[in-house]
C-alpha cells in the first residue's frame, strides 16, 4: 500500500537515520499506553526540524500516505497508534526537542514538539519560573502531544488546560504548508483561531511542531494537606469555603475515596495512611505562594481555612505535610491511584466530566445504579473534584478470579458503557474530560452528540484535510462507526 517510490521520496528528505525500517526499533512505537490498541507500520518518520516536517507533508500528500503523529506515546484512549493495516507511517516528533527560548521576564516558553514535559519543569525551575501542567505521565508526554489533546492534569483548578497555557503554536497544515503562529500575541482578530481549532484536535488538522507556553513565578511556599471527610458533598463544600477564605491560591483539590487509597497502600512501596481515620473519602488539597505573596505563609493559611471546616462540621480528620518528603509522599498516593485501581482486577475506565456543582451527586448516586444495574460490580471515582473531572470506574466482579472477570468485561462491557455514558450526557457532561477521543471513544462520541456538533467537526475535517491523510482514524467519526470495545 505505501510503494517504494514513496519511501525514496521520505528518505531523500530525512536521510538515512530519519527513515527508520528497522522493525525492531519501530515495535515499541505501534501499541498504545494501556497496550490495548496494536497497528503497523512499514516505516516511521523521524524530523529534525519544522522544515522538514513539511517536506514530508508534501510528500504524504504527492503519494497519498496517512502519517500518525506522535509524541510520547502516553495516550489514553489509542489516539497516537497507526492502524492495524499498514496503511499509515509513523511520524515522530520526538527528535524536535529544543527549548527554543525561555524567558522569564516575558513568562514565556518556546518549546518544539518533541520536548518532554518533565525537561520543561526542569528548565522552567531553573529560570526561577514554572510550567503550571502536570501529570503521571511527565516522564515521557511531550509538549505536541499536550497540546493535540489539549492535556490537564492535577492543576486545572487554578491554571487551566493547555488551552488557557498556549500563547502560539507553529503547526504543519495538511497542504504542507507551515502555519506560523509562534508569536505570543494576547489580541489577534484575523478572523479563525486556528491555535485554538489545533489545540485538541489529536493531530487530525495539522502537526504541532512547537508552541509557545505560558510560564508562571516559581512557588516561594508551600503547604500540603490530607483530609478526611464523609463524602464528596462535603469535600466540595471544603472547596468552596477555602476559596472564599483565602482566596485563589489552592492549586490542587484532588479526592479519593477511602477503598482507591487502600489498594494503592497494598500495592505501592513507599506509601502509608496519611490520617490515622479511616474516612469514607479523603481529599487532597494544596495552596501554592508565588514570590509576590504576601502576608500570612502557605501553612498558616492552610491551617486557619482547616480550622475554619472543622468548626463547621466538614472535615473528620487532616493531617499537613511537615516537609517536601511528606508532601510528596501524599501526592504519590494521588499519582497511584491508577496503579491501585488495576491491581483490583479488569475495570471499564471512564475519563468524564459534568458539572462542579453536580459532581458530589454523580460520583455517589451513578455508582450506586451502576451496582444495581450489574450485580457484582463496585463502582467509584478519584481525580480533581475541584474542575468537575473525575475517572469513573466500573471494577468487574472479581468473586470467580480474574479469568472470570475478563468474560464479563466481554459480555457485559458495551453494555455498561453506555449505560455511564448516558448518564453523564444526561447530567450534562463529556464523556472525555481530558483524555480526548482517540480511537476508543469515537463511537460513543458520535452516538452522543447533536448532529450539528458532529457535522461541523466532520466538515472541518474536509476541509483542512480532504484526503484524510492525518492521523486517519482519531477523533473524527466516519459515517459509521463501531463502538469502542470495553477497556
Amino acid at each position: 500500500m505505501i510503494t517504494q517510490a514513496a519511501l525514496d521520496d521520505f528518505r531523500a528528505i530525512a536521510g538515512p537515520q530519519g527513515l527508520i525500517e528497522d522493525v525492531d526499533l519501530i515495535a515499541p512505537w505501534l501499541s498504545d499506553w494501556r497496550d490495548k490498541y496494536h497497528g503497523r507500520a512499514v516505516a516511521m518518520l523521524v524530523p529534525r526540524s519544522t522544515e522538514q516536517v513539511a517536506a514530508m507533508m508534501k510528500v504524504a500528500l504527492k503519494h497519498g500516505v496517512p502519517l500518525v503523529p506522535q509524541g510520547g506515546n502516553s495516550s489514553m484512549v489509542g489516539g497516537a497508534t497507526p492502524p492495524a493495516d499498514g496503511s499509515a507511517l509513523i511520524l515522530s516528533l520526538r527528535a524536535m526537542n529544543r527549548i527554543r527560548s525561555l524567558d522569564p521576564a516575558a513568562n514565556l516558553a518556546v518549546c518544539e514538539a518533541g520536548v518532554i514535559l518533565s525537561n520543561l519543569h526542569e528548565a522552567a525551575v531553573a529560570a526561577g519560573r514554572r510550567f503550571p501542567l502536570s501529570l503521571g505521565a511527565k516522564g515521557s508526554a511531550t509538549v505536541g502531544g499536550l497540546v493535540s489533546t489539549n492535556a490537564g492534569g492535577t492543576q486545572v483548578l487554578r491554571h487551566g488546560t493547555m488551552r488557557a497555557l498556549v500563547e502560539g503554536i507553529e503547526a504543519v497544515l495538511p497542504d504542507g504548508e507551515i502555519h506560523d503562529g509562534i508569536a505570543a500575541l494576547r489580541k489577534d482578530n484575523r478572523g479563525y483561531d486556528l491555535k485554538q481549532l489545533l489545540i485538541g484536535a489529536e493531530g487530525t488538522l495539522g502537526i504541532v511542531t512547537a508552541a509557545s507556553l505560558r510560564l508562571v513565578p516559581g512557588i516561594s511556599d508551600r503547604c500540603v494537606a490530607w483530609v478526611g471527610v464523609a463524602d464528596p458533598y462535603k469535600a466540595l463544600a471544603l472547596l468552596r469555603r477555602m476559596e472564599a477564605s483565602i482566596g485563589p491560591v489552592v492549586e490542587g483539590f484532588e479526592v479519593l475515596p477511602e477503598e482507591t487509597v487502600e489498594l494503592v497502600l497494598g500495592v505501592v512501596p513507599g506509601t502509608r495512611r496519611p490520617i490515622e481515620t479511616r474516612a469514607p473519602w479523603h481529599a487532597l488539597i494544596e495552596i501554592d505562594l508565588d514570590d509576590a505573596a504576601e502576608g500570612a505563609s502557605a501553612q498558616e493559611r492552610m491551617e486557619a481555612a482547616l480550622a475554619d471546616a472543622f468548626e463547621a462540621g466538614l472535615i473528620l480528620d487532616a493531617a499537613l505535610a511537615a516537609n517536601e518528603a511528606q508532601a510528596e509522599a501524599f501526592w504519590k498516593i494521588r499519582e497511584s491511584a491508577s496503579e491501585g485501581e488495576r491491581s483490583h482486577g479488569p475495570a471499564i475506565q471512564f475519563d468524564i466530566s459534568v458539572p462542579i456543582a453536580d459532581m458530589p451527586r454523580f460520583m455517589t448516586e451513578v455508582a450506586v445504579a451502576c451496582e444495581a444495574r450489574f450485580p457484582g460490580v463496585t463502582a467509584g471515582s478519584f481525580g480533581h473534584l475541584g474542575d468537575g473531572n473525575v475517572h469513573f470506574h466500573v471494577r468487574a466482579p472479581m468473586r470467580d478470579g480474574a479469568e472470570a472477570a475478563r468474560g464479563w468485561l466481554a459480555a457485559h462491557g458495551e453494555e455498561a458503557t453506555r449505560f455511564v455514558n448516558d448518564l453523564v450526557v444526561a447530567s450534562g457532561g463529556s464523556i472525555s474530560a481530558e483524555h480526548g477521543i482517540g480511537q476508543m471513544k469515537i463511537g460513543e462520541f458520535e452516538r452522543l452528540t447533536a448532529p450539528a456538533r458532529i457535522n461541523a467537526v466532520r466538515a472541518i475535517k474536509r476541509a483542512f484535510d480532504p484526503q484524510g491523510l492525518l492521523n486517519p482514524g482519531k477523533l473524527v467519526p466516519p459515517q459509521t462507526v463501531p463502538l469502542a470495545p470495553a477497556i
